[in-house]
């Protein structure tokens, strides 16, 4: 059975950081420069300010997924709670008929609960979850690109 629960991301740092590697090798862009190499203390300083949302997602009791999102007012609109997502998983080997959908469900019901009032999420282009993100309710609103920029050459 899945389950799904607000847990103390610094307290479970540990059983994350198994599965950060997973998360990283399947989704991460330019690997060949940009080595994994998450900045652990600012996610606790975060939290314990109360900022982060740390969702785990588990089958008897082991960590197969997570999502974090960072809470607080908008930088933009100071009276408006708003929950920006970090990153979410769920081990490939896991992802079964409506997973997705019920952490998203549970994260959902989590921050109406905390009393956010507007939720930004994203996925990649190459693994994209939009047909997640548009099944709960959400629609697009953003675009963004990138383009690395570390070794100096110029157009």
């Amino acid at each position: 059975m899945i389950t799904f629960a607000i847990e103390s991301f610094e307290e479970r740092l540990p059983e994350l950081r198994t599965l950060l590697p997973m998360h990283y090798e399947e989704l991460a862009l330019d690997q060949e420069h940009v080595p994994l190499s998450p900045q652990f203390d600012i996610y606790v300083k975060r939290e314990r300010l109360g900022e982060v949302m740390f969702v785990t997602v588990r089958e008897r009791g082991e960590l197969i997924g997570y999502f974090i999102g960072f809470v607080a007012p908008g930088l933009h609109y100071s009276t408006c709670l708003t929950c920006i997502m970090d990153i979410f998983y769920v081990r490939k080997d896991r992802r079964t008929g409506s997973t997705g959908v019920r952490l998203f469900r549970f994260v959902e019901r989590e921050l109406r609960r905390r009393g956010v009032k507007r939720w930004f999420m994203g996925s990649k282009v190459h693994a994209d979850a939009s047909a997640l993100f548009e099944r709960i309710g959400a629609r697009r609103v953003e675009v963004y690109y990138s383009k690395w920029l570390g070794d100096g050459d110029a157009d």
